[in-house]
């Protein structure tokens, strides 16, 4: 509140002016009119003076700070300055509509609008779209309406969430392309919109500039600078809130459209207007005192008010001075370009740091401007100025905002927001909430800086670049430390310390990103590109990231904080360097543009340049740091790449000299060096980060700004230096100089034993990839594009969204490749075939994956690409496995193939000089050695290296000069000192070349020392016999290091002399160069000189190395010698791919095509017969070493094994467990086919159980039962089936809702409370079922387990503090052999196979005699064979399942009955749990026993051992005699019984019983086993009655006429002899019977269903046919009666029963006799095609609790809910809103779809799992959380998967990531 503010500021508040009451009480609306009158004269003076004098005593701004001024309780009441606000607004308004009602003023100007841009601004996250199509800018965007509006099929457009807010382009030609308009912005509507009459803004003229002054002077009197850095948040906010509706008023205004935005800009732009009103003159204090606060504002945010000093204002710069200025700016930073911010003096000068040239910016006044003077001239201005200073409330910013669609306004904010851009840097250093701070700043940067127009004009007008530069560089000067690389004492270079928060949190980036963004623009860039002052400050900065980060490798133990800066130090390089980079880069694409390119090359150099000195570098660098981040060479190189590709430019002319070149090439190849010590695990005690390093620069998202320019300018600097040179410096920085001897033992005295393997690969594959890498060298856009692809494509299927993130593309949204764009989609289909998700409705989700196209592996798969791609290396394995996989399947190659060798595209000339590494001695040397070595089985060699070695050799052969010149020896002298290994440089000579003899330095203890040689070797110690300058070399064999690098020392001579000429000065600093590096003396063991007799050359090794390859003696056969035709047509598919044995075969071939000599000595070779290779001994060490590939392969083929066995142990389990329940446990006999059950031959007397927990397998008994593993969940499914095959739709408008009445479970309940209003209450809970909704579904893995085991089992895991995905407390497990989610055990009855001999044996009794055993049997509670009295270890199981079914589910599921716990509602719940169990079974089995089958769910039913424990409990509940229906089916009963009962409610008639929960009743109160011709009594009994049910529904049904005619028609039957088994004569009677009551007093015919065949194989089974049955008669249901007393007798009992009840209502007993049987199986909800349908009504959706937008809405799949998640609105009793419904709609299971995410949620009991989304894009993928914001369409196969698990509620097996949900959802 201002109140305080007001207050502290001190000073008596002046007396407020008295006020006549009458005056106050004035209508408003009369004093408006009168004043508009007065105002409209033409001399309107007197007016105007009425209005202020008014105005001023409405919108004083001490009103409402007086009055808050007398405390905050004031405020808290309610009446305090609120209402003296509201007051105020109330007269703004009033006047503003000039007497008239406010809202019809709104009207009137609305009509006059003629703006044709849309505007509309949002905050952040609000859904917007993007059309990459109709975009000019990047940065377009559409809101949702205009989107939809206008016509974008085909687009390439996305939806996002905006992240800072924005604001809707449509209508604006500048952004996007007219043709991607909305219909409603299409039109230009301004021609026909009438003009503005002068009267109706008026008095806006007049009102607003007061009103907008009264809200600066409460920003000014509201801000208090925060006290000693205490942030006043709070107060600043509260300020902002006691604003809040005078702001919004102000939005409202921007709302109405052009013309008051016109008006409003005239108010906030007119000079004049401010200047009266604001300069604090004159006599008023309150506007003093005010006009100090400004400047006391101004004064502490380190800003001048232009009057105190003299100085420019922004405002007016003499043209000249821009860059004049910034040159004398750079010049003064000298050698460094060190700067210093202004307000910090030299505390540290005494640290050594004085050396430093410190130039303060301040030494040039233009500068200083930029940051420190501001000056403002009208009310826009200082708006903007307050809404940085209170940290850009969202309120301001949408009004100003808003008011961009003015033309004139957006000029005047944009130069204003200009000339406030260094204050709002300093106001985001200082931020507490920087995040949200960036986020509105770029709000409103976007929408100005996107215009190419604008831009251009403000950098004309206003000096935009200079401002953005010198604030980024004054920004990130305030965190610059030493840099430590190289000289740490004397180096004078500073770099970002990137722990600083400014770079942590990335402060920078709206700077940054407003900086890219006006690079995007040409006519911008080219300024800048021009600008040589602006360039070399530019080079300035980015030499502040040069080398930040610094690593140092820790050699003694690990470090104790890993620290992350790193990800720091990457994010700023990227975006701070190389983003702007890529920006100045498109723009550099034509012949036109060199002289950009010079102009960045050059200054580019100078900063290296100064780099160098300033880091003290001279040839050397240090060991063990290492800088992964060198953007000055990145720049230059990519520089240089674009001019030699795209501007024609000369390579030499933009290139330094030769000492340049080799300083340049240092960091980036020790950044290559690095990487390889990094994987070899060499930087291990530095921790994980340095790994993560290592990976990020590789990074598809990094690697085209990092590794690719650094590869690219070794590739320049390898290609101009002496490759000599070149080579030697490789293999000294990857340290493995020492290893390359001929000697089989050596001394490595900078790397350890263990490391020098993987360097030497990592050194080799870096000159495969140096020398075969194009990606600058002369491929075009398309062919990087579908190399990139490929190799990513090999590593693995991709979906199309992550081929899109791995395919670098320009990081600078203007260049390059456009995600989506056509070539990408061109190329796509061009290399690879779209696979299509598969779906298996136990499977994981697939995703739509696009995998190779078979000739790509054939042709295109490019090993030295994917390893350059990889981040991980397992990633290079799995392209190999993938690969060998496809050439055994096309059978191309058996075996284990080799990184197949691939054909380059063609050099472009100017990097031809690349080519002579490839042909330089030193290489030459070093592949002989490593061949002679690999076939010697030296240590610390690998198979990796052979491929590599063979590479080069290949390499070397494809580009080798045409003909082959031997003349090429003879160069002048100095240049020969190899002449002893080799005579040319050419390698296609120097294959055939024989070396003889050898000298090399060795420990004494290695093997050649013992051989003494000859006096005479010396002579001939090393090379060629033709060699004639022998004594020359030995001279030179001093130094302790293998004969291969004596080239090294000399080459060093020589670029000393090349330094030396260069630099005369420089003589003293540069060290003496020796090779004391490579040996310390000391160090080692004793070398001595030993002299080896090779007598090879590279093309004998080549043979002997295919002999050993193969393990073949003379395996190698030239084959030219049988096909001449090879030499002719040497591209030959045979030898493309294949192991080492055919890439030997490949050189060959192509060495002899080069040569008719080498052609000769291979065939000479192959005559001599060859000396048996020896057998090969391990050594120790090497077993050491033995591959780790190898070792991890034989582990997990050991695994594989290992699994396979327990699968198929695991398989044969479920077998005999099928096996046994399908023998002994024949199910419950209603489910299962007695035919089946009489092929079972019985065997064993007792059935016997495996226990999966301690193995014994044994029958279950009474004192140690077994029980079985299940799930019990309480089910609703049953409860969604309707009789309607309509589909539901899910509602995607207000007027579709969905209303449960026509579902299963609401009918019943419907029923039940019927039959409760009527009848007895015990009685009506028998006559039907529950668990419709909420019943008991019970599921089995099959598998069994003692009970007890299963208790110890469940304290192990109680004492498991593993987290598991379930509670144990709550009984839940998995089982132990399957691993299926369970939770609790059925114990298994101790039965004998008796059951199934009692089935089979047939009887002959009556049903008379049957009926009547049944009903003694019923009568008999001792009859069941466990006596329950004595209480066995069994029974109290059973009991304790029983208690765990009816915890499943809650109790408003099973208490139905009006006396709560009455044993009647037991005993319904438990058939219930029957019933319930049975339809669920039926539903699974598709809804029909003979078409279906048994499903999968037969497997996991376990209706048996269910129905043993129901019948036990039920039998505790013997039934009266006298209420057991039992006795109204099978007799007649005396009549006058009848009547006695009148006051008391009678019984539910029988013919309104549920029949089939009749039959479940019966059977589970018989004792069991149950015995066949007992049940098939019961079903007859029953049928009966079902067909009595039947024909009374149908006669209701009929109509009147229909009646009669069937009542005549039976009449005449009905003493034929069948008449008992004719429906005909049967409805007949009926009918007649029924007559007698009211029934058919309503009318209403309704249609009746058909019969099914379905009915003629289940009677069968039943028993209820005869056996002698013709099938040919049409059958005919009622043929199938059996009645047990006189039909007419007992009908017409059961008639009178509901004669006696439809006597009183007959509108109710008419409902309750027509009961549907037939309910369709329940489905989900149907989903519309297309996601955004669901999205754009949902999302916008109000919550009906709190009728606020949820965060997070979603719908139950269900039923249609529309629910919040998490939503604290909808909380009840701490349970949120989804876990509630699930347990309302679902009985504890929900499934929902989350509207913003797309994805489905599966909520189980206290658990849920996220599912997936059935919604998938074009190309086959989820995109979780819309990210990616393409169309979504749904999928009919994964969303059939989600309602099959539903239905066979399986979720809990399938779904494998549960976790508690705490009710929280």
């Amino acid at each position: 509140m201002a109140a305080a503010a007001a207050a502290a500021v001190g000073g008596p508040q002046p007396p407020q002016p008295e006020l006549p009451a009458a005056g106050l009480a004035l209508d408003k609306a009369a004093t408006a009119a009168h004043l508009k009158a007065a105002l409209s004269r033409p001399d309107n003076r007197a007016g105007a003076e009425e209005l202020q004098a008014l105005l001023e005593r409405v919108l004083s701004a001490e009103r409402p700070l007086a009055v808050a001024a007398d405390g905050e309780e004031a405020a808290a009441g309610g009446g305090g300055p609120g209402a003296a606000e509201e007051e105020a607004l109330e007269w703004c308004k009033c006047l503003l509509a000039g007497g008239g009602g406010y809202e019809e003023f709104c009207a009137a100007v609305r009509a006059y609008d003629p703006a044709a841009l849309c505007g509309l601004v949002w905050t952040a996250n609000f859904v917007a779209y993007r059309c990459r199509t109709c975009g000019i800018s990047p940065c377009m965007s559409l809101c949702a309406e205009c989107f939809h509006q206008g016509d974008h099929t085909g687009h390439d457009f996305n939806m996002f969430r905006s992240q800072a807010g924005g604001a809707c382009d449509c209508g604006d030609s500048n952004v996007m392309r007219e043709s991607g308009f909305c219909r409603r912005h299409q039109i230009k509507s301004s021609s026909n919109i009438p003009c503005v009459p002068k009267d109706l803004l008026m008095m806006s003229e007049f009102v607003l500039p007061r009103f907008i002054f009264c809200l600066i002077q409460y920003l000014r009197e509201g801000y208090n600078e925060p006290a000693a850095d205490v942030p006043s948040e709070k107060d600043l906010s509260k300020v902002l809130q006691l604003l809040e509706p005078q702001i919004s008023f102000l939005e409202d205004l921007t709302k109405m459209g052009g013309a008051m935005r016109s008006v409003l800009t005239q108010v906030l732009t007119n000079q004049q207007n401010y200047k009266d009103l604001t300069s604090g003159l004159g006599e008023n204090t309150c506007a003093k005192k005010s006009h100090e606060k400004y400047l006391i504002a101004l004064k502490s945010s380190g800003l001048t008010y232009p009057e105190d000093k003299l100085v420019y204002g922004i405002q007016e710069p003499s043209a000249g001075t821009s860059t004049l200025a910034v040159q004398g700016f750079a010049g003064a930073t000298g050698t460094l370009g060190q700067l210093d911010s202004s307000d910090e003096e030299d505390q540290d000068g005494s640290q050594g740091l004085g050396k430093r040239k410190r130039v303060k910016l301040s030494s040039s006044t233009k500068d200083q401007s930029i940051m420190d003077v501001l000056k403002h001239k009208s009310f826009l201005e200082e708006l903007l100025f307050w809404t940085i200073k209170y940290e850009f409330p969202q309120k301001m910013v949408t009004f100003l905002l808003n008011m961009l669609p003015d033309q004139e306004y957006k000029v005047a904010f944009t130069k204003t927001f200009v000339q406030h851009y260094a204050f709002i840097m300093k106001t985001l250093k200082k931020s507490h909430e920087s995040d949200t701070m960036s986020n509105r700043i770029v709000h409103i940067s976007v929408q100005l800086f996107s215009n190419e127009e604008l831009a251009r004009q403000v950098t004309e007008e206003c000096q935009l670049l200079d401002i953005m530069v010198t604030v980024l560089l004054y920004m990130m000067e305030s965190c610059l430390i030493k840099s430590e690389l190289q000289d740490e004492e004397n180096s004078l270079h500073v770099v970002v310390n990137c722990g600083e928060a400014l770079l942590k949190n990335n402060t920078y980036w709206p700077l940054v990103s407003d900086f890219i963004n006006i690079l995007s623009h040409q006519s911008v860039a080219k300024k800048f590109l021009e600008d040589h002052g602006l360039l070399v400050t530019w080079m300035n900065f980015v030499s502040f990231f040069q080398g930040m980060n610094l690593n140092k490798r820790e050699l003694n133990e690990h470090v104790e904080f890993e620290s992350q800066t790193y990800y720091a130090a990457f994010a700023a390089e990227l975006e701070a360097c190389a983003q702007p980079m890529w920006g100045l880069l498109s723009h550099c694409k034509v012949r036109e543009t060199q002289e950009y390119t010079r102009n960045v090359v050059r200054y580019c150099l100078e900063a290296l340049q100064d780099w160098f000195d300033a880091i003290n570098f001279v040839d050397e660098p240090a060991p063990n740091q290492v800088t992964f981040h060198l953007p000055l060479h990145r720049y230059y190189a990519m520089f240089l790449s674009k001019a030699v590709k795209c501007q024609e430019l000369d390579l030499d002319s933009v290139l330094p000299d030769q000492e340049m070149l080799m300083k340049l090439m240092i960091h980036p190849l020790q950044i290559q060096a690095s990487l390889a010590e990094i994987h070899s695990n060499m930087w291990v005690r530095n921790g994980l980060q340095i790994k993560g390093q290592a990976m990020t620069y590789v990074q598809s998202h990094f690697c085209n700004s990092m590794i690719d320019p650094d590869i690219y300018l070794l590739q320049v600097c390898a290609s101009r230096l002496d490759p000599d040179y070149f080579i030697s410096s490789v293999f000294e920085r990857f340290k493995v100089v020492d290893l390359l001897t001929m000697a089989s033992q050596h001394q490595n005295t900078v790397l350890d034993a263990e490391h020098e393997r993987s360097m030497l690969e990592g050194a080799l594959t870096f000159l495969v990839i140096l020398l075969s890498l194009r990606l600058h060298l002369g491929m075009s856009d398309d062919e990087i594009l579908r190399a990139e692809m490929v190799a990513q494509l090999c590593m693995n299927d991709r979906t199309h969204s992550s081929l899109l993130d791995l395919i670098p593309e320009n990081p600078n949204p203007k260049s390059g490749i456009i995600p989506g764009s056509y070539s990408f989609e061109s190329v796509l289909s061009a290399v690879a075939d779209f696979k299509a998700p598969v779906f298996e409705p136990g499977g994981s989700m697939q995703q739509g994956m696009y995998t190779p196209k078979a000739e790509v592996w054939d042709q295109e798969f490019d090993p030295v690409m994917v390893i350059l791609r990889t981040v991980y290396r397992r990633d290079v394995q799995s392209a190999m496995d993938r690969y060998t996989a496809f050439l055994k399947q096309n059978g191309k190659f058996p075996g284990n193939p080799w990184p197949p060798y691939k054909k380059r595209t063609p050099l472009h000339p100017s990097y031809k000089g690349l080519m002579r590494l490839l042909h330089c001695k030193t290489l030459h040397i070093v592949l002989f050695t490593l061949l002679y070595k690999i076939l010697m089985d030296h240590q610390n060699l690998s198979e990796h290296v052979l491929c590599m070695v063979l590479y080069l050799i290949e390499l070397g052969l494809e580009n080798s000069a045409d003909e082959e010149s031997d003349e090429e020896a003879s160069v002048c002298g100095p240049e020969r000192c190899h002449d002893s290994w080799f005579p040319g440089s050419n390698l296609v000579a120097n294959m055939r070349h024989f070396i003889n003899y050898v000298r090399v330095r060795v420990p004494e203890t290695a093997p050649e020392v013992k051989r003494d040689s000859p006096a005479s070797t010396s002579s001939d110690s090393l090379g060629s016999l033709q060699s004639s300058r022998r004594p020359k070399v030995l001279q030179r064999e001093n130094s302790g290091t293998a004969q291969v690098f004596s080239l090294v020392a000399e080459r060093r001579k020589k670029f000393q002399e090349i330094i030396n000429r260069s630099s005369n000065e420089a003589n003293q600093v540069v060290r003496p160069k020796t090779s004391s590096k490579w040996s310390a003396p000391g160090s080692a063991p004793q070398l001595t000189t030993a002299i080896l007799e090779i007598k090879e050359s590279i093309l004998s090794l080549l043979i002997k190395l295919h002999h050993k390859l193969s393990g073949k003696q003379n395996s190698y056969y030239p084959p030219w010698l049988d096909d001449i035709e090879i030499l002719i047509q040497p591209e030959i598919p045979k030898y493309s791919h294949g192991d080492g044995i055919t890439a030997v075969e490949r050189i060959l071939l192509k060495a002899a095509l080069q040569s008719r000599m080498n052609k000769r000595i291979i065939e000479e070779i192959c005559r001599k017969v060859t000396p048996p290779v020896p057998p090969r001994k391990v050594t120790a060490a090497e077993k050491k070493t033995l591959d780790k590939e190898e070792r991890r392969q034989k582990a997990r083929e050991r695994q594989q094994k290992l699994l396979a066995e327990f699968a198929s142990r695991q398989k044969s389990f479920m077998e005999t467990a099928m096996d046994v329940e399908r023998f002994f446990f024949s199910d419950s006999p209603e489910n299962d086919i007695p035919m089946e059950i009489t092929t079972a031959e019985p065997q064993v007397s007792e059935a016997v159980y495996d226990c999966v927990i301690c193995g014994q397998s044994g029958p279950s008994s009474e004192d140690r039962p077994t029980g079985l593993v299940v799930l019990l969940q309480a089910s609703s499914v049953l409860g969604q089936c309707r009789d309607n095959t309509e589909p539901k739709k899910l509602p995607i408008t207000e007027e579709e809702q969905i209303y449960p009445w026509d579902t299963c479970a609401a009918v019943h309940d419907v029923r039940l409370s019927l039959l409760q209003r009527y009848f007895k209450d015990s009685s009506c809970l028998l006559a039907v079922s529950i668990g419709w909704e909420g019943g008991v579904y019970v599921q089995t893995c099959g598998h069994t387990l003692h009970i007890d085991c299963h208790k110890s089992y469940m304290e192990s895991l109680r004492n498991d503090q593993v987290l598991q995905g379930f509670s144990v407390d709550k009984g839940e497990f998995t089982c132990p052999l399957c691993r299926q989610f369970a939770n609790s055990v059925l114990p298994c009855y101790p039965g004998s196979n008796m059951e199934n001999n009692l089935w089979q044996r047939p009887s002959n009794k009556s049903l008379q005699d049957l009926i009547k055993e049944v009903e003694e049997l019923q009568g008999r509670p001792g009859a069941f064979p466990v006596s329950i009295s004595s209480e066995t270890n069994l029974s109290k199981e059973m009991e304790s399942v029983m208690k765990d079914i009816k915890n499943t589910t809650q109790k408003k599921y099973r208490d139905y009955s009006k006396t709560p716990g009455s044993p009647d509602n037991d005993f319904l719940f438990m058939y219930s749990v029957a019933r319930t169990n049975l339809e669920l079974e039926l539903i699974h089995r598709g809804g029909n026993l003979c078409s279906g089958g048994a499903s999968t769910a037969g497997k996991r039913s376990c209706l048996n051992q269910l129905f043993h424990v129901l019948a036990l409990h039920m039998r505790l509940y013997s039934i009266d005699s006298e209420f057991n229906p039992w006795g109204k089916l099978t007799q007649l009963e005396e009549m006058n019984s009848q009547l006695g009962n009148e006051e008391q409610q009678p019984e539910v008639p029988i013919l309104y019983h549920d029949v089939t929960s009749l039959l479940l009743i019966q059977i589970l109160m018989m004792p069991q086993p149950l015995r066949k011709d007992h049940f098939t009594c019961i079903v007859k009994v029953l049928f009966a009655l079902l067909y009595t049910q039947a024909l009374v529904a149908l006669s209701v049904k009929c109509n009147e006429e229909d009646r009669s005619a069937w009542k005549h028609t039976g009449a005449l039957k009905k003493n034929t002899c069948d008449a008992e088994k004719s429906y005909k004569v049967l409805l007949s009677f009926v009918i007649s019977e029924l007559s007698k009551g009211k029934l058919y007093h309503e009318e209403g015919a309704q249609e009746c269903a058909m019969e099914e065949e379905e009915f003629s194989v289940l009677s069968s089974c039943l028993g209820l046919l005869p056996t002698f049955y013709q099938t040919e008669h049409p059958f005919i249901s009622a043929s199938c009666l059996d009645w047990p007393v006189p039909a007419f007798d007992i009908i017409a009992q059961w008639c009178s029963e509901i004669n006696s009840f439809t006597e009183r209502h007959a509108e109710q007993g008419k409902a309750l006799l027509i009961q549907e049987s037939r309910w369709k199986l329940p489905h989900l909800l149907q989903l519309p095609e297309n996601y955004n349908t669901i999205f754009q009504y949902y999302h916008r959706k109000t919550c009906s609790v709190c009728t606020k937008v949820p965060k997070d809405p979603a719908v139950c799949l269900v039923c249609g809910t529309f629910v919040c998640l998490k939503g604290l609105c909808c909380k009840q009793q701490s349970y949120c809103e989804c876990v509630l419904h699930s347990q309302n709609c679902g009985a504890g299971t929900g499934i929902f779809l989350l509207v913003n995410a797309s994805v489905i949620i599966i909520i189980r009991g206290h658990r849920f799992c996220l599912w997936g989304s059935v919604y998938l894009d074009a190309h086959g993928e989820e995109d979780r959380d819309l990210r990616r914001g393409k169309p979504l369409y749904i999928c009919k196969e994964r969303y059939k998967v989600l309602e099959q698990q539903w239905i066979s509620h399986t979720f809990d097996h399938i779904n494998k990531r549960w976790g508690p949900h705490y009710n929280g959802l």
